[in-house]
Formats: structure tokens, sequence, C-alpha cells
């Protein structure tokens, strides 16, 4: 059984307390100013630990921090901006820099975070830091981001128990002149959510607590941190000419983050011969310098498929960025017609019978596939003329790489398709819980092998079989399009993506195990399965085009 994390239990400083503030070694008219204390519900020996999460993790205390950079760690040898401090000894240095959510607005920083042990205590077996001061170096102009409050310094403190009171935390600052000290004021709230963090960290630390989840293992969360502050600004416009009656700032904004995804994993899975040839014909000409750099990059040979595409709006993106690929869905939404002509052209209303579409030759692909040529001159598949079951296997040619972003009946068939269609990989982000024909249940449909839930990084603790599993519809949902990938013969990687959504949970398939023709026959089974019960049906596209 699991013990309760004991209440934080916060109070302003008072003067009367029995704890001295820090003081200067060098006797400078500076003073440290007690802001606010709590108990410590763990050892010293884990003060170092609790605060490093601290340091190494700004951004879980402030939304306005994007993450921190180490630039030095030492041990040895500390700049001049590092506080000598009575009966404390400096043990260790880390010099960062905070970068901002949001560099048009907020500048960065650079700042010094040094650890403290008693001064005397020599022996390193028992030489356990007890203080981290963050020390920010002034900018040339001497004014703080708003992301950092308004100090020199700023403390944490781990007190010892006396045989008068228990051990404490407490955080202290050298507040700039003019800076409020009120328990309303804004240093003082800052102060009030950094001691709670501390007060979790240590807790956390205690009792070995372990995240039930993994983010950034599949991309970097720096590269795609990046890559997506670059990608928000291209294209955050979208937000004030927003057409559908959904909320705006949560579909643009995530589906900004899905295309930063997709375009480096990409670039991580093909390889250089999957690069558009340049419009000279070769791909050694040089690269203009306005260009974009993921113009370059590689991508998936056969293109995308936005299966469920709705809005439309993660394939203008990655069309507009130019990537060759298609949107697929049963009717057209009201933003369709306001994209340029250039994503009109990719976004197709069909309905897609994943019983039926098979792969097609390297000589049916679409033109489009086969030569790098952005003409859609010659492009068909969009139309309502020629047979629907052919052009719908014109959009998803071998090669090609699937997207399920919610795709709600069509998820399930995601890997299934992939396998079938010989895509080079697929990506699913799961959102209404579907089997192959009918809703997901999770005492019906039990995943077709064992899963490791905590390797593939899939949530909801311990491994889960035939017949097995414990927790959420969702979560169990999750582990039977696992085991169902698997089935696929897919090697599956699981991310918890960094957008604003609930549901972000994402599968990727990108490398193949097993046979692929007893991977094949395993989906040729499922398929035959949901042909005997009778119970799929693949539903009309609306609007005209459920005339053709």
């Amino acid at each position: 059984m699991a013990i309760p994390r004991p209440r934080f239990d916060p109070s302003p400083c008072h003067a009367t307390t029995d704890v001295d503030p820090l003081r200067i070694e060098d006797g400078t008219n500076v003073t440290w100013t007690p802001i606010i204390t709590c108990p410590a519900d763990f050892p010293p020996e884990l003060f170092e630990l609790a605060v490093s999460q601290l340091i190494h993790h700004p951004e879980y205390n402030s939304t306005l921090i994007l993450r921190s950079e180490v630039i030095e760690d030492t041990v040895v040898g500390f700049p001049d901006l590092v506080p000598a401090l009575q009966h404390l000894q400096p043990v260790r240095n880390i010099h960062r820099r905070l970068l901002p959510r949001r560099p048009t607005r907020d500048s960065g920083l650079e700042q010094h975070c040094t650890l403290y042990a008693p001064s005397h205590i020599s022996d390193p077996e028992f030489l356990h830091p007890n203080a981290l001061v963050l020390t920010p170096v002034l900018p040339s102009d001497g004014v703080l981001p708003y992301y950092h409050p308004t100090v020199t310094h700023l403390a944490f403190r781990f007190v010892p128990s006396t045989s008068s009171r228990p051990a404490v935390l407490r955080i202290e600052a050298v507040p700039l002149p003019g800076t409020s000290l009120d328990p309303g004021a804004r240093l003082y709230r800052t102060c009030l959510s950094l001691l709670e963090t501390l007060h979790r960290y240590g807790w956390g630390t205690l009792t070995q607590y372990k995240k039930r989840v993994a983010h950034d293992v599949v991309i970097p969360r720096e590269t795609y941190q990046d890559l997506y502050l670059i990608m928000r600004e291209r294209h955050k416009h979208i937000v004030n000419d927003w057409r559908e009656v959904t909320d705006p700032l949560k579909h643009v904004f995530e589906d900004i983050g899905i295309a930063t995804f997709l375009m480096l994993l990409w670039k991580d899975t093909y390889g250089p011969e999957t690069i558009p040839s340049s419009p000279a014909g070769t791909t050694d000409t040089p690269m203009s310098p306005d260009e974009p750099p993921w113009r370059q990059w590689p991508r998936p040979p056969g293109g995308f498929a936005d299966l469920g595409c709705g809005n439309g709006l993660l394939t203008h993106i990655l069309t507009s960025e130019g990537y060759a690929g298609y949107g697929i869905d049963l009717r057209a939404r009201t933003s369709w017609a306001h994209y340029p002509p250039a994503t009109q052209s990719r976004l197709v209303v069909r309905a897609l019978d994943p019983t039926t579409v098979v792969s097609a030759t390297p000589a049916e692909r679409p033109h489009h596939y086969r030569d790098g040529d952005d003409d859609d001159d010659n492009d068909d598949v969009g139309g309502g003329g020629g047979d629907a079951r052919a052009q719908t296997t014109m959009l998803l040619p071998a090669g090609s790489f699937l997207i399920g972003n919610h795709a709600d009946e069509l998820t399930p068939w995601v890997p299934l398709l992939a396998t079938r269609v010989r895509a080079s990989g697929y990506l699913s982000i799961p959102c209404c819980a579907w089997a192959l024909d009918a809703r997901f249940d999770r005492a019906r449909d039990v995943p077709l092998c064992a899963v490791d839930t905590e390797a593939l990084n899939l949530g909801g603790g311990g491994s889960a079989g035939a017949g097995e599993g414990t927790g959420s519809s969702y979560a169990l949902y999750r582990v039977w399009l696992a085991s169902l990938s698997m089935h696929c013969g897919w090697a599956i990687e699981v991310e918890m993506l960094r957008i604003p959504s609930t549901r972000n949970w994402a599968i990727v398939g990108r490398n193949r195990v097993g046979s692929l023709e007893v991977a094949s026959h395993n989906v040729e089974e499922l398929i035959e399965g949901v042909h005997k019960r009778g119970q799929f049906k693949t539903r009309r596209p609306e609007g005209k085009a459920g005339d053709h």
C-alpha cells in the first residue's frame, strides 16, 4: 500500500524564528530575506537529488520557460558571482541557460546554480549539500526577464532539526530594490510554488517515485522544441483565420506539434535517397539561404496519407512545408475551401474500405511520388471519376507513411493497412476506442499477444497478455492496439506527444519484425474474421462526393 504524501504546510517566515538567515562571508552589505518555510519530510541526504529536478527542469514551475541547457558543471574554480556564505562551502556549480518558451517576447537568461554543504564537514562520505543558491547573470540593461523573480540571489535551504523544532525547508532571497515582500506579492507567490515543488520532489525521492511514462523517447526534447518554436511562428497566423467552430488554440497548436514530430521522425527514419530532387533536377544544387533546411530532409518515399484528416490542417502544414501526401476524409470541411490551391488539391473526399485496399505497384503510384514533380495536373486521385477502389489504392501507395490522428473507426485499421499496402511506417494517435468492426470492449478485445507495457512506455504499469490487464479502458485500449500492431509485424515505439490534448499517446511503427509473409497472413486472417462477423460497413462519403 502506498504511503500518502504528507500535507504541504507552508507559512511565511517571521523575524522571531530561531533560524538565522544566510550571510555573506566578506561582510558586504547584502541582506538575505527569509520568505517562506515548511516542514521537511525527507532526510538531508536526499536534498541534492530533490533540488536537481529544480535545476534541470525549471519548465515544470513556469509555463514561460521552455527548458534549461547546462553550459558548465564544475566542482572547483567557482566564478566570482557565486556568493561566499558563512558556515557553508560551495561544492558544485551548474552554469545553465534558461530558454524562454516565446523568444519573441522574453529573452534568455544565464544563471548559476550553486550547491553548498556545511563548512565544518570535510569527509566526502558525509558531505551532503543542504543549500542551493540560484544567481542570475544580470543582462547589460539590468532588467531580468518576466519569468525570473526580481532577486539577485534565491536560496533553497534544508535546515536540520533541533531539540525545539523539526527539520524545515526554507526559501530566502536577496530582492532587488523596490521588490514587494508582501505575502500576496509576486515574489512570495513564486517562492510558494517553488517550495511546494521541492517538497513534492523530496517526498518522491524518499519513496523512490517513478514516473508512469517517459517523454521524448523517440525524438529528443531539445530537437523537438527548437523546431516547434520555428513551426509555431510560421503557422500561428492560422488561429486568426480559423474557419471551424472548434477551438483554434487547441487544434492549430496541436497539429503544429504533430507536424513537427513527423518531420523529425521522418528525418531520423529515411535515407538521403528520399530527399526530393532540386529544381534543376540534381541533388547537389546549393540550397537557397532562405530555404528551410527541412526541404532537404529525408521523407517517406511514397508520401504521407492522413486518414480521417478532418479540418485538413495537418495535411496543409505538411504540404506547405514541402511534403507530398494526401488528406482523406468522408466529407469536406469549411476550412478546405480556404486553404491555398496546393493544399486543396491534396484533400480528398473518400470513404476508405480497409478490407479491400491493396498495395499499388511502383508503376501505379501517382506521378507525384515517382519523380518528385509538384505539378498536380496529372493527379486524378481526388476526382470523382474512375474506379473508387483503384483511386483509394493510388492514395496509399507502397512506401507511403500512414497517419491516424484521432481517426476513430479507422484507428485499429492503421497497422493492418500499413502492412497490406507495404507502407514504410505509420503514426497512430488513438482517441475514441474502436475495435475492427465495433466499439472496443475490454472484456472481448483482449491483447493478441503478450505486451510489456513498461518496456513499451504504454503506461498503466505491468504487462498484459491475452485475457489479462487492469486499468482504465483507454489504457487497455492502448495495450490492445500495441498487440494488434505487433501481430501485423510492426516493432512499435510509443511517445507521449507534447501537444495540447489529453489524448496525446502516439504509437509509431517504422520497423518490421519477423516475416512479412507471416504478418500478411495475420492481417488476412483478421480481415477474414471481419467479413465472417458481417458487422463492418463502409461509411458513404458525405455531400456531393457521396453521389458518385
